[in-house]
């Protein structure tokens, strides 16, 4: 009977040591959870995700079909090289043109040096130099009808080529990365389930980093400052795990306790919400309870 009664207050003791030492908050642990969505219609070709995966900012998540798009691109394409086709007519026009007044050019330099032989007749000079100013003139006019037909070209081929970045965006927009370094809570999307625009394909959040918002009493808040170090601690069986935290936010307004931590004598309480920022060794999970005492260093 004495050896049980020993034992007895063997636990007592521990568990008077396990709660000496009273918390100054309690609250609970968050984390920033995005959810990461659909841009684009379509069906889903690959989904590259599960539940629980680590994965990397910019990481490729999932691939929307993007056949029609693709095809709709090509036809665009080809509009495009059909009026880069009639552009290049145009200028083979003035190519002729140029050709056949670099030859006249040739011809009246020789009809010039056989007049001063007195080979040639000043006729002959005059109707090359007649031929020139037909050329040259319909040179000019030929300018400026491509001039007139090319505004036209560009004004078809402006809205084409807009037209082309756009299914272009819509293409890359169907390749769906991470916004964010972190962890997959949830994965709402299967491969062949049909994508929309705002249609959720998982839930993202970093988990390498927690926050937890407790809640200080308003005799406590002379405690409490921005950047300050605190002790942070969460329950690992019967012992406590202690971590390092740092306060990154206190609220500016006061509320009544919330329930998650009201106790009878504290239902009344008016308190301030503090959020701790926790390096996470993956034992922090969202939602669990932790507490914070307002000293420097961890166990």
């Amino acid at each position: 009977m004495k050896y049980y009664f020993l034992i007895l207050i063997a636990l007592i003791a521990v568990a008077c040591n396990r709660h000496e030492e009273k918390a100054d908050a309690y609250g609970n642990f968050e984390a920033t959870e995005i959810i990461v969505s659909a841009e684009t219609n379509g069906k889903v070709t690959n989904i590259m995700i599960d539940e629980g995966d680590e994965i990397q900012e910019e990481q490729l998540i999932a691939v929307i079909d993007t056949v029609q798009l693709h095809l709709k691109k090509e036809q665009l394409l080809a509009s495009g090289n059909a009026i880069d086709a009639k552009t290049q007519n145009l200028q083979v026009q003035i190519d002729v043109l140029e050709k056949q007044r670099a030859n006249l050019l040739r011809e009246k330099n020789r009809v010039e040096r056989l007049l001063k032989d007195s080979a040639a007749t000043t006729k002959q000079l005059d109707d090359i130099s007649g031929e020139l100013e037909v050329v040259d003139k319909k040179i000019a006019a030929t300018k400026s009808s491509i001039s007139t037909a090319n505004r036209g070209l560009l004004s078809e081929k402006e809205p084409l080529s807009a037209n082309i970045r756009q299914v272009a965006d819509m293409i890359e927009r169907s390749k769906i990365k991470s916004p964010t370094t972190g962890t997959v809570l949830k994965k709402y999307i299967e491969n062949g389930e049909f994508a929309a625009p705002g249609k959720p394909i998982c839930k993202i959040a970093d988990l390498s980093q927690m926050t937890l918002r407790v809640y200080v009493s308003e005799s406590s808040l002379a405690k409490v400052k921005i950047g300050k170090s605190v002790k942070v601690a969460i329950d690992k069986g019967d012992e406590l795990k202690y971590f390092n935290g740092t306060i990154s936010w206190i609220s500016d307004k006061s509320e009544f306790t919330p329930k998650i931590v009201q106790t009878k004598e504290e239902r009344v309480n008016l308190v301030y919400a503090v959020k701790v920022i926790v390096e996470n060794d993956g034992s922090i999970k969202i939602g669990m309870p932790g507490e914070i005492t307002f000293e420097n260093g961890a166990k």
